[in-house]
Protein backbone atom coordinates (compact mmCIF):
# COMPACT_ATOMS: atom_id res chain seq x y z
CA UNK A 1 0.00 0.00 0.00
CA UNK A 2 2.57 2.49 0.88
CA UNK A 3 4.76 1.80 -2.06
CA UNK A 4 1.45 2.02 -4.36
CA UNK A 5 1.04 5.75 -2.47
CA UNK A 6 4.63 6.70 -3.34
CA UNK A 7 4.39 5.85 -6.61
CA UNK A 8 1.00 7.53 -7.46
CA UNK A 9 0.91 9.86 -4.41
CA UNK A 10 2.08 12.75 -7.05
CA UNK A 11 -1.25 11.84 -9.49
CA UNK A 12 -3.45 11.52 -6.44
CA UNK A 13 -2.42 15.00 -5.25
CA UNK A 14 -2.80 16.40 -8.80
CA UNK A 15 -6.61 14.81 -9.29
CA UNK A 16 -7.65 16.39 -5.69
CA UNK A 17 -6.18 19.53 -6.71
CA UNK A 18 -8.68 19.44 -10.02
CA UNK A 19 -11.14 18.30 -8.14
CA UNK A 20 -10.93 21.28 -5.77
CA UNK A 21 -11.03 23.65 -8.33
CA UNK A 22 -13.70 22.05 -10.14
CA UNK A 23 -15.93 22.48 -6.86
CA UNK A 24 -14.64 25.19 -6.09
CA UNK A 25 -15.37 27.16 -9.06
CA UNK A 26 -18.56 25.08 -9.86
CA UNK A 27 -20.14 26.42 -6.99
CA UNK A 28 -19.03 29.81 -6.36
CA UNK A 29 -20.22 30.51 -9.97
CA UNK A 30 -23.13 28.29 -9.95
CA UNK A 31 -24.17 30.42 -6.79
CA UNK A 32 -23.68 33.71 -8.35
CA UNK A 33 -25.71 32.03 -11.30
CA UNK A 34 -28.53 31.15 -8.86
CA UNK A 35 -28.62 34.27 -7.15
CA UNK A 36 -28.44 36.58 -10.31
CA UNK A 37 -31.49 33.92 -11.87
CA UNK A 38 -33.52 34.66 -8.59
CA UNK A 39 -33.24 38.25 -8.46
CA UNK A 40 -34.64 38.51 -12.09
CA UNK A 41 -37.37 36.37 -11.22
CA UNK A 42 -38.28 37.97 -8.02
CA UNK A 43 -37.68 42.06 -9.42
CA UNK A 44 -37.53 41.60 -13.13
CA UNK A 45 -40.59 41.35 -15.50
CA UNK A 46 -43.17 38.94 -15.04
CA UNK A 47 -42.49 37.15 -18.29
CA UNK A 48 -39.06 35.87 -17.43
CA UNK A 49 -40.62 33.97 -15.14
CA UNK A 50 -41.61 31.00 -17.11
CA UNK A 51 -38.28 30.55 -19.15
CA UNK A 52 -36.54 30.20 -15.90
CA UNK A 53 -38.75 27.88 -14.64
CA UNK A 54 -38.35 25.86 -17.31
CA UNK A 55 -34.70 25.99 -16.88
CA UNK A 56 -35.02 24.84 -13.44
CA UNK A 57 -37.18 22.65 -13.56
CA UNK A 58 -35.27 21.10 -17.03
CA UNK A 59 -31.72 21.14 -15.26
CA UNK A 60 -33.22 19.86 -11.59
CA UNK A 61 -35.26 16.70 -13.97
CA UNK A 62 -32.03 15.61 -15.92
CA UNK A 63 -29.37 13.63 -14.44
CA UNK A 64 -25.89 15.83 -14.59
CA UNK A 65 -24.14 12.86 -16.57
CA UNK A 66 -26.41 13.53 -19.37
CA UNK A 67 -26.07 17.39 -18.61
CA UNK A 68 -22.24 17.34 -19.23
CA UNK A 69 -22.76 14.79 -22.07
CA UNK A 70 -24.55 17.11 -24.17
CA UNK A 71 -22.21 20.15 -23.35
CA UNK A 72 -18.99 18.46 -23.79
CA UNK A 73 -20.24 16.16 -27.00
CA UNK A 74 -22.70 18.33 -28.12
CA UNK A 75 -21.63 20.98 -27.62
CA UNK A 76 -19.22 21.25 -30.81
CA UNK A 77 -22.66 20.80 -32.97
CA UNK A 78 -23.85 24.24 -31.62
CA UNK A 79 -20.05 25.88 -32.06
CA UNK A 80 -19.13 25.42 -28.29
CA UNK A 81 -16.29 23.81 -28.61
CA UNK A 82 -14.27 23.00 -24.81
CA UNK A 83 -11.50 21.42 -23.54
CA UNK A 84 -13.12 18.92 -20.42
CA UNK A 85 -12.04 20.65 -17.77
CA UNK A 86 -13.50 24.16 -18.51
CA UNK A 87 -16.50 21.94 -19.41
CA UNK A 88 -16.93 20.04 -16.37
CA UNK A 89 -16.22 23.91 -14.29
CA UNK A 90 -19.50 24.88 -16.94
CA UNK A 91 -21.68 21.61 -16.35
CA UNK A 92 -20.97 22.05 -12.35
CA UNK A 93 -22.54 26.02 -12.56
CA UNK A 94 -25.36 25.34 -14.61
CA UNK A 95 -26.48 22.70 -12.46
CA UNK A 96 -25.41 24.04 -9.47
CA UNK A 97 -27.57 27.03 -10.58
CA UNK A 98 -31.00 25.52 -10.84
CA UNK A 99 -30.83 24.24 -7.31
CA UNK A 100 -28.99 27.06 -5.81
CA UNK A 101 -32.21 29.61 -7.53
CA UNK A 102 -34.57 27.28 -5.56
CA UNK A 103 -32.96 27.05 -2.02
CA UNK A 104 -32.53 31.04 -2.30
CA UNK A 105 -36.13 31.49 -3.63
CA UNK A 106 -37.24 29.39 -0.31
CA UNK A 107 -34.81 31.57 2.02
CA UNK A 108 -36.41 34.93 0.35
CA UNK A 109 -39.71 33.92 0.95
CA UNK A 110 -39.23 33.54 4.63
CA UNK A 111 -38.44 37.14 5.13
CA UNK A 112 -40.74 38.44 6.99
CA UNK A 113 -42.83 40.71 4.66
CA UNK A 114 -43.54 43.43 6.46
CA UNK A 115 -40.12 44.15 6.82
CA UNK A 116 -39.75 44.98 3.07
CA UNK A 117 -42.97 46.85 3.28
CA UNK A 118 -41.17 48.97 6.00
CA UNK A 119 -38.69 49.35 3.91
CA UNK A 120 -40.54 50.63 0.82
CA UNK A 121 -42.53 52.49 2.92
CA UNK A 122 -39.12 54.57 3.90
CA UNK A 123 -38.45 54.79 0.44
CA UNK A 124 -35.66 52.22 0.04
CA UNK A 125 -34.61 50.80 -3.68
CA UNK A 126 -35.13 47.23 -4.31
CA UNK A 127 -31.53 46.27 -4.23
CA UNK A 128 -31.04 48.47 -1.29
CA UNK A 129 -34.03 46.22 0.30
CA UNK A 130 -32.35 42.86 -1.02
CA UNK A 131 -28.73 44.17 0.18
CA UNK A 132 -29.50 45.25 3.83
CA UNK A 133 -32.62 43.39 4.37
CA UNK A 134 -33.24 40.21 2.47
CA UNK A 135 -29.85 38.62 2.14
CA UNK A 136 -29.05 38.87 5.78
CA UNK A 137 -31.69 37.79 6.70
CA UNK A 138 -32.13 34.80 4.01
CA UNK A 139 -28.90 33.59 5.42
CA UNK A 140 -29.75 32.19 8.11
CA UNK A 141 -32.67 30.09 6.73
CA UNK A 142 -30.59 29.23 3.21
CA UNK A 143 -27.32 28.39 4.65
CA UNK A 144 -27.84 24.94 5.92
CA UNK A 145 -29.87 23.71 2.64
CA UNK A 146 -26.64 25.84 0.40
CA UNK A 147 -24.06 23.54 2.24
CA UNK A 148 -26.07 20.64 1.78
CA UNK A 149 -25.81 20.90 -1.68
CA UNK A 150 -22.15 22.12 -2.15
CA UNK A 151 -21.52 18.62 -0.14
CA UNK A 152 -23.90 17.02 -2.87
CA UNK A 153 -21.54 18.78 -5.11
CA UNK A 154 -18.05 17.51 -4.51
CA UNK A 155 -19.87 14.17 -4.96
CA UNK A 156 -21.04 15.09 -8.36
CA UNK A 157 -17.57 15.90 -9.26
CA UNK A 158 -16.96 12.10 -10.05
CA UNK A 159 -18.96 12.05 -13.01
CA UNK A 160 -15.98 14.45 -14.77
CA UNK A 161 -13.80 11.68 -15.06
CA UNK A 162 -15.97 10.53 -17.66
CA UNK A 163 -15.53 13.15 -20.09
CA UNK A 164 -11.60 12.81 -18.67
CA UNK A 165 -11.60 15.58 -16.41
CA UNK A 166 -7.92 14.69 -14.65
CA UNK A 167 -9.52 14.22 -11.19
CA UNK A 168 -9.09 12.18 -8.40
CA UNK A 169 -11.52 9.62 -9.50
CA UNK A 170 -10.16 10.05 -12.77
CA UNK A 171 -6.62 9.39 -11.38
CA UNK A 172 -7.98 6.23 -9.18
CA UNK A 173 -9.32 4.89 -11.89
CA UNK A 174 -6.29 4.90 -13.60
CA UNK A 175 -4.11 3.65 -10.64
CA UNK A 176 -6.36 0.46 -10.35
CA UNK A 177 -5.86 -0.10 -14.59
CA UNK A 178 -2.22 -0.42 -14.06
CA UNK A 179 -1.98 -2.13 -10.84
CA UNK A 180 -5.64 -4.10 -10.93
CA UNK A 181 -5.50 -3.19 -7.39
CA UNK A 182 -9.15 -1.81 -5.99
CA UNK A 183 -9.83 -1.74 -2.53
CA UNK A 184 -6.37 0.41 -1.37
CA UNK A 185 -7.30 2.94 -4.22
CA UNK A 186 -10.91 2.77 -3.22
CA UNK A 187 -10.64 3.24 0.31
CA UNK A 188 -8.28 6.31 -0.70
CA UNK A 189 -10.92 7.73 -2.75
CA UNK A 190 -13.42 7.23 0.17
CA UNK A 191 -11.18 8.61 2.63
CA UNK A 192 -10.65 11.86 0.65
CA UNK A 193 -14.14 12.53 0.17
CA UNK A 194 -15.15 11.78 3.74
CA UNK A 195 -12.41 14.29 4.53
CA UNK A 196 -13.46 16.72 2.29
CA UNK A 197 -17.28 16.65 3.21
CA UNK A 198 -15.89 17.00 6.67
CA UNK A 199 -14.45 20.10 6.17
CA UNK A 200 -16.78 21.71 4.31
CA UNK A 201 -19.69 21.08 7.24
CA UNK A 202 -17.40 22.37 9.73
CA UNK A 203 -16.45 25.48 7.26
CA UNK A 204 -20.83 25.91 6.87
CA UNK A 205 -21.72 25.55 10.83
CA UNK A 206 -19.20 28.11 11.47
CA UNK A 207 -20.84 30.31 8.82
CA UNK A 208 -24.12 30.06 9.97
CA UNK A 209 -23.13 31.12 13.82
CA UNK A 210 -21.47 33.79 12.40
CA UNK A 211 -24.56 35.43 10.42
CA UNK A 212 -26.76 34.59 13.43
CA UNK A 213 -24.53 36.66 15.65
CA UNK A 214 -24.78 39.34 12.99
CA UNK A 215 -28.35 39.39 13.12
CA UNK A 216 -28.48 39.49 16.94
CA UNK A 217 -26.06 42.09 16.82
CA UNK A 218 -28.60 44.30 14.52
CA UNK A 219 -31.42 43.65 16.16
Amino acid sequence: MFEMLQHYGPDLLTGFGVTLLSWTLGTVFGLVLGFVIEIVRRFGPSLLGYPIRAYVEFIRGTPFLVQIFVLYYGGPLLGLRLDALPAGILGLTIYGSAYFTEILRAGFDAVPKGQIEAARAIGFANMTIVRRIMVPIMMVSALPPMVNFAIILTKETVILSMITVPEIMFQTQTMMSETFAFFTPILILALFFWGFVELISRLGRRLERRFTYYLLDRS
